[in-house]
């Protein structure tokens, strides 16, 4: 089975990720979209609530599973049996860095990784420039599935983020 883990915080998930996602959905058996737990960052949405939107998003891809990993991602990727790593390029800038950690991940594991560009209509898309849209009330609609538009509407109300 040709099994990839398409990583990341997914904090919130955005068209961008899910353009990837579904790229990846029609070139791989199964595709493990792994939300990192990382207890130094504190995020908008709670690991559980990333992955519940997750799953909502990707429920049409039959070979899509959500699941979550804390430390390495080889170690996710060892466990997983997944032996291929996918991850979307928007620009120039992220090749750097994550043509170091494809590298590292390859050292440490033999894990391969595939580059994706990114849709030009979401090459400048990041969750954070999303959240601040979202906080100061800009329409976010264009940006991220519905399902995270209203969860961001309804968390940053509650939040008084505004």
């Amino acid at each position: 089975m040709r099994r990839a883990v398409c990583p990341g915080s997914f904090d919130p998930v955005t068209n961008g990720h899910t353009d990837i996602i579904e790229r990846a959905s029609r070139m791989f058996d199964e595709v493990i979209v792994a939300v990192l737990i990382n207890e130094s960052k504190v995020g908008l949405f709670t690991v559980d609530e990333r992955m519940e939107m997750l799953r909502e998003v990707t429920k049409e891809y039959g070979n899509v599973r959500v699941d979550s990993f804390r430390g390495l991602l080889v170690d996710f990727c060892r466990a997983n049996d997944a032996r291929v790593v996918v991850k979307g390029l928007r620009a120039v800038s992220d090749f750097d860095y994550e043509l170091q950690m494809a590298q590292m991940n390859h050292g440490l594991a033999g894990v391969e990784t595939l580059f994706m560009p990114t849709n030009p209509r979401y090459s400048f898309l990041a969750s954070s420039l999303v959240k601040e849209i979202a906080k100061w009330g800009g329409d976010v609609t264009a940006h991220v599935p519905e399902v995270v538009a209203a969860r961001l509407a309804v968390r940053l109300r509650d939040h008084g983020s505004r």
